[in-house]
């Protein structure tokens, strides 16, 4: 048993990700930028449409997999390879 004054209740959204459409926020933001780019831009309608529902579904799936997907990958992009093939 703990003393009176070592436990604070800690609400769940400080512990969970920011999700929109069940992916991490940037990540979603980079889609639908990329897939407004290429629909209104270069207007091709439906690359954009697919461009945005590929990627959408990908980060879908590995945010179900791992939440910090993203953090992790950024850092494995930061270190240096040394061991190379």
């Amino acid at each position: 048993m703990m003393p009176d004054g070592y436990e604070i209740p800690v609400h769940r959204a400080l512990t969970e990700p920011v999700l929109i459409a069940g992916a991490p926020r940037g990540v979603t933001i980079l889609n639908g930028t990329l897939a407004a780019a290429l629909g209104l831009g270069l207007q091709l309608w439906l690359a954009g449409i697919l461009v945005w529902a590929c990627l959408q579904t990908g980060a879908v799936l590995m945010t179900k997999k791992d939440p910090a997907f993203l953090p992790v990958f950024i850092r494995h992009l930061r270190h240096k390879a040394y061991l190379t093939c």
